[in-house]
């Protein structure tokens, strides 16, 4: 599964390269929740659009959206940003657009999973609490 498409082009490349080998791929849609310049992803207001152009792409399959909210140590900062994905997420279902399904969340991170569960994330990404934090850019 890509977790990460954020436009059209994306999707089309990605699309074309699975028509090769006539399969086809799961994803996630990135949606910029927190309408971050530092972060890619569609933002909020063009993701039924994305949705709508994405679907009919024969060897992609949408299962649902991924976000990274924009970084607080304050879990009520956090908290908007992963219920705002999941009513986004709701809406597109309610779409009923055909070969799309708002089956996974991918939201929360080592310090914030567990808002994000809360919030209904189905999967989670926790890299740094199993590994450690990545070294720092020289």
């Amino acid at each position: 599964m890509i977790h990460s498409v954020d436009r059209l082009s994306l999707a089309e490349e990605i699309n074309h390269q699975w028509a090769k080998i006539d399969g086809s791929i799961e994803i996630l849609l990135q949606v910029n929740i927190g309408d971050e310049s530092s972060k890619s992803g569609c933002l909020p207001v063009d993701l039924e659009k994305l949705v709508r152009e994405v679907a009919p792409l024969a060897h992609i399959k949408i299962k649902g959206l991924m976000c990274l909210p924009p970084h607080s140590d304050d879990m009520d900062q956090v908290r908007p940003f992963f219920k705002e994905l999941r009513e986004l997420s709701e809406a597109i279902d309610r779409l009923e657009i055909p070969g799309v399904e708002m089956k996974e969340l991918s939201m929360g991170m080592s310090g914030d999973f567990e808002v994000a569960i809360e919030e209904g994330a189905t999967m989670i990404r926790v890299g740094t609490a199993i590994f450690g934090a990545r070294p720092k850019r020289v």
